[in-house]
This record gives structure tokens, sequence and C-alpha cells, in this order.
């Protein structure tokens, strides 16, 4: 088992995390929008991966939050940060987010979420909090996101295809509206395997209801191969591109 993840600009350990890197990760860092000015909250941090890759884009200029519940992955996202070109631009607060509190409000929120609501649990304790929606119901991490977005915010997270239908519905009924939906695929002929999405409060929409911007993303062409657009959109981050 891989002790971390090498990007071009910083090194992740993830050894002591029940989640490792992964694809959904690293494609959330890479597709959430960065606002222009604010802060910047990461919920469930995990190891930072999402975190750094938005310090990078950043180049550290904008405040991030990252919450951890995990003992072991929140001091091993703290050592990643502090091994970082952005030490000063993270900070990492080991904690459970449905009772964090913060006067600050936040221009993005990300979040790569447990996912899993009718699995079987895990044997490993730790990885089915970090899997498993009990750990965090969809609903709860609405309220919770709601309560620390600050006007005109966006909330950005990634999901499996398999729990789309039933984060959508619950988002919709507590007054968000989907701004923006990436359908991701592992090849063109294949099903949707995950859905990046962006979603604000329906009360910074002025009443209206916009249609999503919606797209598409294959991370492999037909040849077997990085698709160019994954390649366009890893790039500043995957050593192979």
């Amino acid at each position: 088992m891989s002790a971390g993840f090498q990007c071009k600009q910083f090194y992740i350990a993830h050894q002591h995390c029940a989640m490792k890197v992964g694809t959904d990760a690293l494609l959330l860092g890479a597709w959430a929008q960065l606002p222009t000015s604010g802060a910047i909250l990461d919920i469930g941090a995990g190891s930072g991966i999402i975190s750094l890759m938005l310090a990078q884009r950043s180049q550290g200029t904008l405040a991030i939050s990252a919450v951890e519940l995990d003992d072991a992955a929140a001091m091993q996202a703290t050592d990643n940060v502090r091994h970082s070109p952005w030490p000063t631009a993270i900070t990492v607060i080991k904690g459970d987010i449905l009772t964090y509190q913060d006067a600050q409000r936040y221009a993005l929120i990300v979040s790569n979420p447990p996912f899993f609501q009718d699995a079987l649990p895990s044997s490993d304790a730790k990885r089915q909090q970090a899997r498993h929606t009990n750990s965090l119901p969809f609903s709860a991490l609405l309220s919770k996101a709601a309560s620390l977005l600050a006007p005109g915010g966006e909330f950005c997270l990634v999901l499996p295809a398999a729990s789309q239908a039933i984060f959508a519905k619950a988002a919709s009924a507590s007054g968000w509206q989907c701004q923006r939906l990436c359908a991701v695929q592992s090849k063109a002929e294949k099903p949707v395997s995950r859905y990046l999405q962006s979603w604000r409060l329906a009360e910074d929409n002025n009443g209206t209801t916009p249609f999503p911007i919606a797209s598409t993303l294959q991370i492999h062409a037909a040849d077997g191969q990085y698709s160019t657009a994954y390649r366009a959109l890893l790039k500043d981050f995957y050593l192979k591109f």
C-alpha cells in the first residue's frame, strides 16, 4: 500500500487515513470554482488533499479551514500542510463539523462526504466513519453548510452516481439550487460513475430557479489513455501530465 501521493508542488502522506487519496478528491480539488475573495471550508478534510489543491490554485492567498473528525487523519493533514509550500494558508481543525462553531462565513465550502446510504457497515470503524452517511447524514451536512456559507457562496462536492438522486432531493427540499453539475464517466460508453456539483442557497438567486450548467467528463479516451479533458483538469497536479 502506498504511503502517499506525490503532486507536482506538494506531497500527501495518507498511510494513517482511512480513505487514501483517490480520483474523487483530485477531481473536486481541481473542479471547484475558487472565489475571488473570502475564506474556504473543507468538510471532512482527510489527508488534506483538497485543501492543498485549493491552496496551490489560489497561491496561498485564500484562508482555508480544514475540519476533520478522525484524530489520525487530522494529525496527518496537519503534517502535510506543515510540509507544503502554503503552511500558513490552511488551518486544520480536529473536530466534528456538526458541532463546529465559527463566526466566519465561507465563500466556498467543499466536501468529499460519506456517501453509503444502505450498504453493510465496514469492519474497519474508521473506514465506516469516512464512507457511511450515518456519521454525517446528507440532511445534517446541508444544514451545516447553509449555516456556514457566506451570502452568494457555493457548496461544491463530489458523490457517486448511486447517491446523487438522494442528495439532490434533500438539497432541493432544504432550499438549495444546483448551479453546475458534471457527470463523470470512466469512458464515454460507460455509465456515469460520479457527479461533481456546485450548489447555492435559493435565497441568493433572487427568487429565480436557474438551470444548472451541465457538462460531462470522461477520465479515459477510447484507447484507454487519460482523456484530453481529464489531463487539462489535472495538469497542474499529476506528475504524469
